[in-house]
């Protein structure tokens, strides 16, 4: 993004129709009340989708904010790939709060918790999750905002139909590994990864995995904690496509 917009305040907003933009109520609220913006004013808003704007206020009130969209402003170019992450959330759900803050900074298009064998958290509460996601988002100065998917077991989404340009890898430490991800990778391919919980894939969910078209590959020489090898997925596919 240009210099120019490094140091704006960036809104999240899905809801842009006929020139105006409504801001969710905890973006209104940290609009109007915590930054003390009023009517007249000049705020930067995304839709989430890529599209980044400059809008006016025209309403306010304590709990919303209305701003007519005055123009378009240049966004980042298209990603020339798509990156989906499936990774098992931590037991310390703080944790995967991290890895999705931080991968929403790098760079992902999709994520999806999975529930392991060996997974200790089954629960999740996925509004709290988007909202981490769509602070990075902001902060970051992205215009699209990850997807995050819901909370998925290991059998079922490795089943799931993937476009066939789609390289597919599971991270493992087992027997059978092609090498390290990076060797394996074809830059401006689409890409899924599977990211396994703490105690690690079962060697049956490895076997099911590489059935499935998953190639198991390493992300280095020791043993990572989930978010770490997330986040080294994650990074490790940016870099290659820059």
């Amino acid at each position: 993004m240009n210099g120019q917009y490094y140091a704006m305040n960036l809104f999240y907003t899905p809801h842009i129709e006929g020139g105006l933009a409504s801001l969710p109520e905890d973006e209104a609220r940290h609009c109007i009340q915590a930054l003390r913006h009023k009517a007249g004013d000049i705020i930067h808003l995304t839709d989430g989708k890529g599209g980044l704007y400059e809008a006016r206020i025209v309403e306010t009130g304590k709990k919303q904010c209305t701003a007519a969209i005055e123009k378009a402003l240049p966004a980042p170019p298209p990603r020339n790939h798509c990156l989906h992450l499936a990774v098992a959330p931590t037991k310390n759900i703080a944790r995967f709060e991290w890895f999705l803050e931080k991968a929403t900074e790098i760079g992902v298009d999709e994520v999806t918790p999975l529930s392991c064998e060996h997974s200790e958290r089954r629960k999740l509460r996925a509004d709290r999750l988007s909202k981490v996601m769509v602070s990075a988002m902001k902060q970051s100065l992205k215009a699209e905002l990850p997807r995050l998917q819901e909370l998925t077991s290991f059998a079922r989404f490795i089943q799931l139909p993937a476009d066939p340009g789609t390289q597919k890898f599971i991270a493992y430490l087992g027997p059978g590994v092609k090498g390290h991800l990076k060797d394996n990778y074809q830059p401006g391919r689409d890409v899924c990864i599977l990211i396994g919980p703490e105690g690690g894939f079962s060697p049956g969910e490895a076997r099911a995995a590489e059935a499935a078209g998953f190639v198991p590959v390493s992300l280095g020489p020791g043993r990572l904690r989930t978010e770490t090898a997330g986040i080294v997925a994650c990074h490790t596919i940016n870099l290659l496509n820059e």
